[in-house]
This record gives C-alpha cells, sequence and structure tokens, in this order.
C-alpha cells in the first residue's frame, strides 16, 4: 500500500466514524459524512472494488436518511394527534435548539410541537401528546438513520471484501 492510499484510507476510517457519530448528534451531517468517508475508502483502492453503481447506491442510501428521519417525525406527530402548526412548530422548535445546545435540541421540538398545538387553542394535554409524539418519530428517525448507516457500512464491507 502507497503513502497515498494509507493517507486516503485514514481520511476515509476518521469519516467514517465521524459520519457515522454524527448520525446520532443533530448538528452534525452524519450521513453525507459518512458517504464522503466510504468515498474516499473506496478512492483508496482507485475504486476497483467499489465502483460507479455501488456509490450511487450509497448516496441513495445517504438520501434516504433524510427521508426516513422527516417521515418518521411526521407520523410521530400525527400518530399523537398532532396538527400541521405542531408539525410546524417542531421544525422550527428544533432549528431554534440547534442554537441552544443539546438541551436545546432535545426539547426544541417538543417545546415547538406543544406551542403549534396550544396555539390552536389546545388543552395542554392534547399539546403534550403532540410534544411526546414529535419526541417518538424523532427517536424512530434517529433509530432509522443510524440503521441505514450501519447498511451503508455493511455493503461497502462487502463489496469490497467478499
Amino acid at each position: 500500500m502507497g503513502d497515498q492510499a494509507l493517507i486516503l484510507w485514514i481520511i476515509a476510517a476518521i469519516l467514517t466514524v465521524t459520519g457515522l457519530s454524527g448520525l446520532l448528534l443533530p448538528i452534525v451531517p452524519g450521513a453525507p459524512i459518512l458517504f464522503l468517508g466510504l468515498l474516499f475508502g473506496a478512492w483508496a483502492e482507485d475504486f476497483q472494488y467499489i465502483g460507479v453503481w455501488s456509490l450511487l447506491i450509497l448516496a441513495v442510501m445517504t438520501a434516504l436518511t433524510y427521508v426516513v428521519e422527516f417521515a418518521a417525525s411526521v407520523v410521530g406527530v400525527k400518530k399523537y394527534g398532532g396538527s400541521r402548526r405542531a408539525m410546524i412548530g417542531a421544525a422550527l422548535g428544533g432549528i431554534v435548539g440547534l442554537f441552544l445546545g443539546i438541551p436545546g435540541i432535545l426539547l426544541g421540538p417538543f417545546v415547538g410541537a406543544v406551542a403549534g398545538e396550544l396555539s390552536l387553542q389546545r388543552s395542554l394535554d392534547e399539546a403534550s401528546r403532540a410534544g411526546f409524539g414529535t419526541v417518538v418519530g424523532l427517536a424512530v428517525g434517529l433509530a432509522g438513520k443510524f440503521a441505514i448507516g450501519v447498511a451503508m457500512i455493511g455493503l461497502f464491507l462487502v463489496l469490497r471484501f467478499v
């Protein structure tokens, strides 16, 4: 293995670990970083084992993490009786929460969903259920994103070593 390949593998490992971790941390764009890590891994071996079609599949899986996250949030809010305003409030709360650190990231969507429901003159109980649904949806979305990330790494390893 040449110096360039070794450097590419080191970059690939750092990006892959960072990306996988980023799938669990809302601040870090985990899926694209994970994809970049796998791309560097393919590049380290001149795309001999991982080609264009494999990279295309990995790119689709990367995009799928965002679809899963969004769908899980929407389903979570809807399943617990939340309205469109609760969904919008959860999204806005999530954005504002990014600026308030980990507590804001975790509580922002909940508070936003509750505020959205309260703006419709719903009871605190109904609003709290919508907020809880948001949290459940976020947790399911997080698990889904992580599962896709692990599957991406698994696919890469199978293509490379099997």
